[in-house]
């Protein structure tokens, strides 16, 4: 795993991190997720990258910068450098990396789901390949009955079995379990904390599946930072962003971090929430489904699992797909603006999903013209890799795309180049 920081993310790190390595004490406020946001892009409209604020220009910039956050402050922060190598070798010494926004290597489902509310810097420990997988959030209270626990480890088990990610936020009670289960059945798991990274990644009950890069572990917050309630409930957004979509076990009406976790993702983002839809009935889970969470199908197989996210990822895809063909600006700016996207359907109606799939497959096709990677694909379809990897295993299942090995590349088969080709053209 390349450890090393680009220059755009150390940049960050002086601006947007508090770098709170061993004992040291903060002489400056690192910036909010606001500031930031709010220089982000004064730097975009000057045609310039947070790196930049470390070089030539950094002067030229902050002079011109006319925002609400003081001068001398911010190059107050851009001067921590022994701060930050303190901090970066105690994160490495502890096999912790991170990463920024600015980053190629950045989760493109968080850029994609979340938009400007995207973490601007990602702490983790663990293999980074685990985030791009397609997964179930799966959420709920700490304190449960057994009843719940056992519900959560049956789903998060076939949600292992079926090659699926569990992602859950790491608390005792249904996160734990679902995380537990998931990887007591070989799968692979995403623990979004909420604090303490550092101590986290130090546990022992962790070591092994860490080794064996079937976890990852991390966090929007300072590896040293400790749990609050404030941290708890902004990176809600970050398990459902990682997720295709999310099912809550249970949940207390104007309540919790799990209640307020489900309704931003039904308001404000496109994450569809389903909710436990069998046991004794909730108050809560009918609040939320009030609100547009669906019940969950009960699916209890491995493909049965697979067939409900993979028509979250048709629903999903399809909106994206749509908005490129009906001309919807992609916005690549640092902060791009907010959409209003209504939380997706469940799509159970199957002639609607194979419509949405004929024309991914006509436009795959036409993609893969000539051998193509999977990433590229996904670019041009405007969906994320998971998404585009689904489909594209179909495409091969029924020969319509050739898969060739060494480097991997797609292509259309002849048979595929010529079947939607009309008579007299043939």
């Amino acid at each position: 795993m390349n450890t090393a920081l680009s220059a755009n993310t150390k940049a960050i790190l002086l601006l947007a991190s508090p770098l709170m390595a061993g004992n040291s004490r903060r002489q400056v406020r690192s910036l909010g997720a606001g500031e930031y946001g709010s220089l982000a892009r004064f730097l975009h409209s000057c045609q310039a990258e947070p790196a930049d604020l470390m070089g030539p220009r950094a002067e030229e910039l902050i002079d011109r910068y006319d925002g609400s956050i003081d001068k001398a402050r911010l190059r107050a922060l851009l001067h921590r450098g022994f701060l930050l190598s303190h901090a970066v070798e105690r994160w490495r010494a502890r096999a912790i990396w991170v990463m920024s926004r600015a980053d190629e290597s950045y989760p493109p489902v968080l850029r994609e789901r979340l938009k400007k509310d995207a973490p601007v810097l990602l702490f983790g420990c663990g293999s980074q390949e685990i985030m791009r997988m397609r997964g179930l959030a799966i959420v709920g209270s700490r304190d449960v009955p057994e009843s719940l626990l056992e519900y959560t480890r049956e789903v998060a088990s076939l949600v292992a079995q079926a090659g699926l990610t569990v992602i859950s936020g790491g608390a005792k009670g249904v996160d734990r379990a679902a995380m537990n289960a998931a990887l007591e059945t070989g799968g692979h798991v995403v623990g979004v904390l909420p604090g303490d990274l550092e101590r986290t990644v130090m546990n022992r009950e962790y070591r092994d599946v860490l080794i064996e890069e079937r976890l990852v572990l991390v966090s929007p917050y300072d590896p040293g930072s400790r749990f609050s309630v404030g941290h708890a409930m902004q990176r809600n957004k970050v398990i459902y962003g990682f997720s295709g979509a999310g099912l809550v076990v249970n949940a207390v009406v104007n309540q919790g971090g799990t209640w307020a976790g489900a309704v931003e993702q039904l308001q404000k983002y496109s994450i569809p929430v389903f909710v436990r839809s069998t046991g004794d009935p909730s108050e809560g889970l009918d609040a939320l489904k009030g609100r547009g969470a669906k019940p969950w199908p009960n699916p209890n197989s491995a493909p049965g699992i697979k067939e409900v996210l993979g028509a979250m990822d048709s629903a999903q895809a399809f909106r994206n797909v749509a908005g490129s063909l009906f001309g919807a600006q992609q916005h690549q700016d640092v902060d791009p603006p907010m959409r209003d996207i209504s939380p997706a359907p469940v799509v159970a109606d199957t002639d609607y999903a194979e419509e949405i799939y004929r024309m991914v497959r006509s436009l795959a096709r036409r993609i893969c013209a000539e051998p193509k990677k999977a990433s590229e694909v996904a670019r041009e379809l405007g969906v994320t890799q998971p998404t585009a990897i689904a489909w594209i295993e179909r495409l091969v299942e029924e020969g319509a795309i050739e898969k060739r090995a060494r480097p991997v590349r797609y292509v259309a088969t002849q048979q595929e180049l010529f079947e939607h080709v009309p008579t007299q053209q043939r």
